[in-house]
């Protein structure tokens, strides 16, 4: 699963299926978005990124599961 930040999720969705973006993702092409959660602030949305990326795999999956959007960010 990738975890990124975005001002534009769908943008950046498509550039990461084009092969641009990160180094990850042009080697393990996403097939779709599963959970976005959305901040006032990049530093914010920065700051949600970080900590989904230290969640252990089973979490992240709970996290999806639930759809439980406070807010925007990007994982897929």
């Amino acid at each position: 699963m990738y975890t990124g930040y975005s001002p534009d999720v769908e943008e950046r969705f498509k550039a990461h299926c084009a092969g641009k973006g990160a180094k990850y993702t042009r080697s393990h092409k996403p097939r779709k978005i599963l959970y976005t959660e959305e901040f006032n602030t990049k530093s914010e949305a920065m700051k949600r990124e970080r900590e989904i990326k230290g969640l252990p795999r089973k979490e992240k999956l709970s996290l999806i599961k639930s759809k439980s959007s406070r807010r925007r960010s990007s994982v897929g």
